[in-house]
C-alpha cells in the first residue's frame, strides 16, 4: 500500500480573545438600565370632567372644600367653605404650604380621620397665572400628601372672586 504523507503540523487558527468585550457589554446594558430607570418621565394626572357633561357626581360640605385662586405675580388667595363667606387669604407659594397642612389637619379632625371625607383642593388659575404656578401648586399638594385629586376649576371664577382678585391687585 501506498502511504499517503499527512502533515501533522497543522497552523492553528489565530484566535481572539472576547473577554473584555463581554464585560464591556455588560457594563453598558447595565449602564444604560440604570440610567433609564433613574430618568422615568414625570407626569401628573389631571382629570377634568367632560365640556358638556351636566352631571353633578358628588355635593361636598362646604366645611370641607379649599378653593386656591392662582393669581398673577406667584401669589395665591385661597379660603375654605363657600364663597362669599370667607375672605380670602393671599399668600406667595412659600406660605401656601403651610396652609395646606393646617386646613387638611382641621379637616381630618373634623370627620373623625375618615380618610373618606379629606380635605377637596379646588384650583381656579387666573389669566395672570404662569403653567409654573400651577405645577408648583400640584407639587405643594403632593407636598401635602393630599389624597383626593384635585378639582380643577380654571373657567368658573366668580363675581366675588374676581372683585377680590381686582381689588388687591391680583
Amino acid at each position: 500500500m501506498a502511504e499517503l504523507s499527512i502533515s501533522r503540523n497543522r497552523k492553528a487558527a489565530p484566535k481572539v480573545d472576547l473577554t473584555a468585550m463581554v464585560d464591556l457589554a455588560f457594563l453598558l446594558i447595565t449602564f444604560f438600565m440604570l440610567t433609564t430607570s433613574l430618568s422615568k418621565p414625570i407626569a401628573m394626572d389631571v382629570a377634568k370632567p367632560d365640556e358638556g357633561d351636566t352631571t353633578v357626581w358628588n355635593v361636598l360640605p362646604a366645611s370641607r372644600t379649599m378653593t386656591i385662586l392662582l393669581a398673577k405675580d406667584n401669589k395665591v388667595a385661597w379660603y375654605m367653605g363657600e364663597n362669599g363667606k370667607n375672605t380670602p387669604k393671599i399668600e406667595d407659594f412659600k406660605g401656601i404650604r403651610k396652609s395646606l397642612f393646617a386646613n387638611s389637619r382641621a379637616v381630618a379632625t373634623a370627620n373623625s380621620n375618615d380618610p373618606r371625607k379629606s380635605i377637596v383642593v379646588i384650583i381656579k388659575p387666573t389669566s395672570g397665572a404662569s403653567y409654573k404656578n400651577f405645577v408648583d401648586m400640584m407639587d405643594e399638594l403632593n407636598v401635602a400628601k393630599i389624597s383626593t385629586a384635585p378639582a380643577i376649576d380654571d373657567d368658573h371664577i366668580t363675581a366675588e372672586e374676581q372683585a377680590f382678585l381686582k381689588q388687591h391687585n391680583l
